[in-house]
């Protein structure tokens, strides 16, 4: 039993322009343009309006504040987004997304923590000690994690999380008896890359990468700032779960909205982010 445990916990792992700040951007056609500062006080005003369900950018390209809404936010709720814009109202474009904007945390299969499911993400090693990284949503509810449902497997503590604002969380391995197989290296992610993302859930789905240091308020999750926004599809107990690029380590799974079957909008904490927060090495 603990060979085909390692060998599950082992699959889980296995798994341009710059704009200075006071240029103005081109915008839309028909739109102002928009300087940097400014659009800057348009995300700041739609943060401001605190609404639940929605993820936002700014795109610099079209003179925009991107808002992506889930399909809680009543049409009041967007006028309250716009309001909140004031005279840069029109600088506000709001997209609808299937389903709802929440943490991927779920009871199931993978890694476990109290009445809980993640997935591992990317094993990584400090001054000779492994561990590995997962949701900061997932360390946040469980203070030990297993390889089994019965809770009988160890894996380790919850080393250290951070949620909301950020969504990592390091686990460490105090099981010698697990294996903890390498083989990335880890990237920033950029818009149209194609990516891959693995979850204890859903198994293996890919996409692209949409946007970039987006913010996210999920419903009644807490706002997390800086993270990938992508086309891949995932569902609860995906929490965690790596993004990659063939090699490239690029992210852990945070949270979105849909699912496989419908599709959806999933995002992620870059993984980088993560290993500079711990002093970690990726492998």
């Amino acid at each position: 039993m603990r060979t085909k445990r390692t060998r599950l916990l082992a699959l889980a792992a296995g798994l341009v322009t710059a704009t200075l700040a006071g240029a103005p951007s081109a915008g839309a056609a028909g739109a102002p343009a928009r300087s940097a500062a400014r659009l800057a006080q348009v995300s700041d005003a739609v943060a401001g309006a605190m609404v639940d369900g929605t993820a936002w950018y700014v795109d610099r390209s079209s003179g925009q504040v991107v808002v992506t809404a889930d399909s809680t936010v009543s049409r009041a709720q967007v006028a309250r987004l716009e309001k909140a814009a004031g005279a840069d109202a029109g600088a506000v474009r709001v997209e609808r997304t299937a389903g709802v904007l929440t943490p991927l945390l779920s009871a199931g299969d993978a890694v476990y923590g109290g009445q809980y499911r993640c997935s591992l993400g990317f094993n990584v090693t400090k001054g000779g000690t492994y561990y590995f990284l997962t949701a900061g949503h997932c360390g946040k509810v469980a203070r030990t994690w297993y390889a089994d449902q019965a809770h009988r497997t160890l894996v380790g503590p919850t080393a250290g999380y951070s949620f909301p604002g950020n969504d990592y969380a390091l686990v460490r391995y105090d099981n010698t008896g697990l294996s903890h197989p390498g083989g990335y290296s880890a990237a920033d992610a950029y818009v149209g890359e194609k990516v891959k993302r693995t979850g204890s859930t859903t198994g293996t789905h890919g996409g692209t990468v949409t946007a970039l240091d987006v913010t996210v308020r999920y419903q009644g999750g807490g706002t997390v700032h800086g993270l990938i926004q992508t086309t891949v599809c995932a569902e609860p107990g995906d929490s965690g779960g790596p993004l990659y690029d063939r090699t490239k380590a690029l992210g852990i799974t945070s949270g979105g909205s849909g699912d496989c079957t419908s599709g959806g909008t999933t995002f992620f904490q870059p993984v980088t982010e993560a290993l500079g927060a711990y002093g970690v090495s990726i492998y």
